[in-house]
Order: C-alpha cells, then sequence, then structure tokens
C-alpha cells in the first residue's frame, strides 16, 4: 500500500477532525482573522478531491452525473450563509448584556465542545423530523436528491433549510453569550464534518465507527432501498440515534453507485434554480428526466425519425 493510500485509509478522517479542527480552534484563541478559517475550508475541500481520487469507495462517484453546476451553486450558497450567519453573531453579541449564563470562563476547547454538543443534538432533531414531516421534508430532499456521495454535495442543501439550522441550532448558543469566535469555530467545524460525511473516501474508522457519523453510517443514511434511509441523523455523533432509536450500523449489503437517491425517484432535478422552487411544489417533481436522460431521449428520437444527431 502506497503512502498516499494509507494516508486516506487510515490517517484521513483524523487529520480532518483532530488537526483541521484544533488548527482553526488555535487560530480563533489567538485572535486570527476569520478569513483563515476560509482558507482551512478550501484547504479541506482539496484534501477531500485529492483523497477521493487516491482511495475511491465507488469509482463512478468520482464522475460528473450532470451535477457540477448544481454543486458549486450549492457550495457557494452555503458558504454565503455561513457568512451572513457569522455578521449576524457580531451584531447580536455587540448588543448582549455583560453578564450572560454561558461559562466564558471555562477553557476554550470545553467551550467549544459543550457548543458543539448542544448543536448536534438540536440538529440531528431537526433531521431527523425532516424526514417526518411532510413541508420539512420538501425542504430537505434538495440534499438527498443527490445521485453520488462525495466531500463537496455535502453542501447540497435549501438555503431556507440551512436557516433553520441555524437559527435553531447556533443562534440561542449567541443568545445564551457564546463567544463569537466560538461560534466561528462552531461553523467551521460543522463544514468539515459535512464534508467527510459525503466524501468518497474509503476510510477506515477503527472501534469509532459505531460513534461517529460518518462513514458507511453515512452512506446508509443515503440509500434508495426501500425503508433503509430514515436512519442515523446525527451530524457529529451516534449518540442522539441511539436515543432516537434510529441508528443502523449498517445495512444487508455495501450502498454501490447507483443505491444513493430518493426512493421512487429516480429523476430528481439536478438543476440549483429549479431546486430552490421545488419545496412551493405539491409534490416532488420525480417523473422529470435528468438532463443526461434529456439527451438521449432526443438523440433517439432523431434516430427513429432519420435526422441528424446534434
Amino acid at each position: 500500500m502506497s503512502a498516499l493510500r494509507f494516508f486516506a485509509r487510515y490517517l484521513y478522517v483524523p487529520s480532518n477532525i483532530l488537526g483541521l479542527n484544533a488548527l482553526a480552534l488555535y487560530m480563533m484563541a489567538e485572535g486570527y482573522h476569520y478569513f483563515w478559517l476560509g482558507i482551512l475550508i478550501l484547504a479541506a475541500i482539496g484534501l477531500s478531491f485529492l483523497m477521493e481520487r487516491v482511495l475511491p469507495y465507488e469509482e463512478d462517484w468520482n464522475q460528473p452525473h450532470e451535477d457540477i453546476g448544481k454543486d458549486i451553486a450549492h457550495g457557494c450558497a452555503y458558504e454565503a450563509g455561513y457568512l451572513i450567519t457569522l455578521g449576524l453573531l457580531l451584531l447580536i453579541s455587540m448588543n448582549l448584556p455583560a453578564s450572560t449564563i454561558w461559562p466564558r470562563s471555562w477553557p476554550i476547547v470545553v467551550q467549544f465542545l459543550l457548543a458543539l454538543l448542544i448543536a448536534d443534538c438540536v440538529m440531528t432533531i431537526i433531521h431527523y423530523w425532516s424526514h417526518k414531516v411532510n413541508w420539512l421534508w420538501k425542504f430537505h430532499a434538495i440534499h438527498h436528491g443527490v445521485q453520488r456521495l462525495y466531500g463537496f454535495n455535502g453542501f447540497v442543501r435549501h438555503p431556507l433549510h440551512q436557516a433553520l439550522d441555524i437559527v435553531l441550532g447556533t443562534v440561542p448558543l449567541v443568545l445564551a453569550g457564546l463567544p463569537v469566535p466560538i461560534g466561528a469555530m462552531l461553523g467551521f467545524a460543522i463544514v468539515i464534518q459535512l464534508i467527510l460525511q459525503h466524501s468518497n473516501v474509503d476510510y477506515r474508522l477503527g472501534p469509532f465507527q459505531e460513534v461517529l457519523s460518518i462513514g458507511p453510517v453515512h452512506r446508509l443514511h443515503h440509500v434508495n432501498w426501500t425503508g433503509e434511509g430514515d436512519v442515523n441523523f446525527g451530524l457529529f455523533f451516534t449518540i442522539w440515534d441511539w436515543m432516537l432509536g434510529s441508528f443502523k450500523p449498517k445495512g444487508d449489503r455495501m450502498p454501490s453507485a447507483s443505491d444513493i437517491g430518493i426512493q421512487n425517484c429516480p429523476h430528481f432535478p439536478q438543476d440549483f434554480l429549479r431546486q430552490l422552487v421545488i419545496p412551493l411544489e405539491p409534490e416532488l417533481p420525480c417523473l422529470e428526466p435528468s438532463p443526461a436522460d434529456a439527451h438521449e431521449n432526443a438523440a433517439m428520437l432523431q434516430n427513429r425519425a432519420g435526422l441528424p444527431r446534434a
């Protein structure tokens, strides 16, 4: 096994969870500009792309599925939401009283871990109900409409569903007195986790397989098998799924190239602007052909009519 493949299998996850998060936390504690968090996010995305080529879980997921433009647009929208949130946190913190209930005297690492656990619990519950309540599901379905899993499409989310996570999972912490640098660090950790959850890397987690909500646990959440995908809702940890009775460490088989998506919805639209209005429609548009299917169907019609192909 080459050094890169060894790194991808055993060190890729620790380098993100321990390495990048620790570096970001150090920067926030030392007063570095928030700009550096953006640099670290770009580094995490780049590392994900590299490791997906070195040791892919599924080769087919490294190929475009008529989704590159849509995923880039979602990524930009997600990061714009992150920046807007950071600005709102600054504004809120400026108007808070000097005395708050947040334990600001605790070590910054402890404050960060406490904030992460609270946000993880709240966001897991939001995620859980987003699979149970129809109007919430239509927003969340944008995320499940992906046809493959790779690091960058962890950002594929409807902006209003992202806003719901922020309002319920982060803003209450800031109102309680969470320092803005730790709030920024929390947002950074969520970005890193989304990349890890969806990375197309065949990494190993060892004894942490049933503790962390990444890898096989999260892939099983995205399968389109009947009755199988409504499990493993956690963002960071599986403890909340254990409590909800929704934890499932593995399925009857490993997900493969064609197993990702929404059950009975093989033609979910892959256009960014189209996806923004889907929650306003009475039903999910599952019968619309994808751009690739539409092109293939047009070619078949041309062949039948004896016309030259475009």
